[in-house]
C-alpha cells in the first residue's frame, strides 16, 4: 500500500514517530507522500523524507488558510524551494471556503500561479477543495496541462468524474469507511479504478473503527478494505492497482 497523502512531521508525532513509521511498515505500507503546506511544513516535510529517503516522498505547496497579503513573496519562496529541492507534487493547494470567504479573491489568486508552477515544472498539484468545488474546477479547467490529484475528495460523484475528465485523480480516506458516508461510497464505487489513489491525511480524519482518534499511515489500510468492499474486488488486487496510480501519479523512486 502507499499513503498518498500524510502528514505524519505534525507535533502529535514527535514523541513516537520512529514507532509510526514502522507500524505503517509492519502493516503494509511500503511508501508514504508526505505533504508540505506552508513554508514551515514544507521544510519539515522535505527534512524528515531525506531522514527516510525511499520511504516517504515530500512534497511542497501553500495550503489555502496560509494564503496572506504576502502571498508574492511567498510564490517566490515556492519556486525557489521548487528549484532547490526535489519534491515530488506541489501542493498542498488549492481553495477553502469552509470557515471563511473574506480572503477569496487571494486564494483563487494564490491557487491559479500554483497552477501555472506546476505546469512550468511538470508537478503534479495535491488539490484541497473544501466548499469551493465550484470555483477549483473552474481554474483547472483553464489550464489542460495540469495535471495532479483531489486530496481527500468530498464531492460528488458526477464531478469526481468531471475532474477525471481533466486529467485528475480523485483521493480518498477516512470518511469511506464512515457508517453513513453515501457520497464518499457511492464515488468509491463509480469512479474508474486507474483513477483512484487512497490516502490517510494523518494525523486528520481516522477512519473506522479509529474514528476521533490521531489518525496514522498504517490506517490506510482501512480505507483500502472499506473500497475493496464497496467495489467487491480482491483486496490483493486492489491494492496492487492503487500502488501502480499513486507511482504513476507522483513517479515515485523505488
Amino acid at each position: 500500500m502507499i499513503d498518498s497523502h500524510a502528514h505524519i512531521f505534525d507535533e502529535s508525532f514527535s514523541l513516537d514517530l520512529e514507532n509510526v513509521i514502522n507500524n505503517a511498515k509492519n502493516n503494509g505500507v511500503n511508501k508514504i507522500v508526505l505533504v508540505g503546506f506552508s513554508r514551515d511544513t514544507n521544510d519539515l516535510a522535505y527534512q524528515l523524507a531525506t531522514k527516510y529517503k525511499g520511504y516517504l516522498y515530500p512534497t511542497c505547496g501553500i495550503h489555502p488558510s496560509e494564503v496572506s497579503d504576502n502571498y508574492l513573496s511567498d510564490l517566490v519562496y515556492l519556486e525557489d524551494f521548487i528549484n532547490n529541492h526535489k519534491v515530488y507534487a506541489l501542493g498542498e493547494c488549492g481553495l477553502d471556503y469552509h470557515y471563511d470567504t473574506s480572503n477569496k479573491d487571494l486564494q483563487l489568486k494564490v491557487f491559479e500561479e500554483q497552477v501555472k508552477l506546476s505546469i512550468k515544472y511538470n508537478l503534479p498539484l495535491i488539490i484541497h477543495s473544501r466548499d469551493a468545488i465550484n470555483d477549483t474546477y473552474n481554474i483547472l479547467s483553464k489550464y489542460k496541462e495540469a495535471r495532479g490529484v483531489m486530496h481527500c475528495y468530498s464531492g460528488s460523484l458526477e464531478m469526481a468524474l468531471k475532474f477525471i475528465a481533466l486529467g485528475f485523480y480523485i483521493s480518498l480516506g477516512g470518511p469511506v469507511t464512515f457508517k453513513n458516508a453515501r457520497v464518499p461510497k457511492e464515488v468509491a464505487k463509480g469512479i474508474p479504478l486507474d483513477k483512484l489513489l487512497i490516502e490517510t491525511d494523518s494525523p486528520y480524519l481516522a477512519p473506522t473503527p479509529y474514528r476521533g482518534k490521531r489518525n496514522e499511515p498504517a490506517y490506510v489500510k482501512e480505507v483500502l478494505k472499506a473500497i475493496s468492499e464497496i467495489r467487491n474486488i480482491d483486496i490483493l488486487e486492489l491494492e496492487k492497482i492503487l500502488e501502480n496510480n499513486t507511482i504513476k501519479l507522483f513517479k515515485l523512486e523505488d
